[in-house]
């Protein structure tokens, strides 16, 4: 468990029977991982790397076929979705070529007819699809398209260079906001030798009856990771984005300090 406590199986180690290793960048904790030993670890072994991934960090994060993943799936409701109690969202999924005719669902691609008309058409699509439904890979995942053209409208109107200043600003809150929380007495960075993006868990004491003081000022606290695991009891991820404005994290630090 790379410091963090966590303990890890024996068996946890991939070896020639793992089809595949999954990890999150950033991890569960909101910590960066090394995904290129990830990856090779994964490939020594014989297995696929599939990175899962939050979509505004790979802004100013490698993304995943830079290190060698072989599949990249994640969550999309950053991409301009609401929250909406937890869902409904959209979620993606990208692949090498090699594996593209093995993805759920269906692939849309462009065509241009005999006059040059572009169109988007389906494509990759096996006969399977339609004559042997048993073996059909188009029937397995749920239809989220009002979901997925939100968020393709987000990226379009964000774009690369917008889509980045959203990740830095959140970036810029988060260590901001860590610093100020580490000067409160008794709170400490879980883990200050670990890099994060825009997530970072703090050791609080008396974490359930902060989290309780918050909650009644109409403030959602952080995640407690002690629910999860248990070696880290007494610590909480607290992160920003852009819409935590600076008045936000004042008003956050003078409820901690009332």
């Amino acid at each position: 468990g790379d410091g963090r406590g966590i303990k890890v199986r024996k068996d946890g180690e991939p070896n020639k029977k793992t089809a595949a290793v999954i990890f999150q960048q950033p991890d569960f904790l909101g910590l960066l991982v090394d995904p290129r030993a990830l990856t090779a670890a994964a490939h020594d072994a014989g297995a696929l790397a599939i990175a899962c991934v939050d979509p505004i960090s790979l802004a100013i994060l490698a993304p995943p076929g830079e290190y060698g993943a072989d599949i990249a799936v994640g969550e999309g409701q950053q991409l301009g979705l609401a929250p909406s109690f937890g869902g409904p969202h959209v979620g993606f999924i990208a692949c090498k070529k090699e594996l593209v005719r093995k993805l759920p669902g269906r692939l849309v691609g462009i065509a241009h007819d005999a006059q040059g008309r572009r169109g988007f058409v389906l494509a990759l699509a096996a006969r399977e699809q339609h004559i042997r439904r048993e073996k059909a890979t188009s029937n397995i995942c749920t239809n989220h398209s009002l979901c997925a053209l939100a968020a393709a409208v987000y990226l379009t109107y964000m774009g690369p260079y917008g889509l980045r200043h959203v990740a830095e600003v959140g970036f810029k809150r988060a260590h901001h906001l860590a610093e100020r929380l580490a000067a409160l007495p008794g709170w400490e960075m879980a883990f200050p030798e670990r890099q994060f993006v825009n997530e970072f868990p703090m050791r609080v004491p008396k974490a359930s009856g902060v989290l309780r003081k918050l909650s009644r000022k109409g403030i959602l606290g952080g995640l407690e990771a002690g629910r999860w695991f248990r070696e880290l009891k007494g610590v909480v991820t607290f992160t920003c984005t852009e819409v935590n404005d600076a008045r936000a994290l004042d008003e956050l630090i003078e409820a901690l300090k009332s």
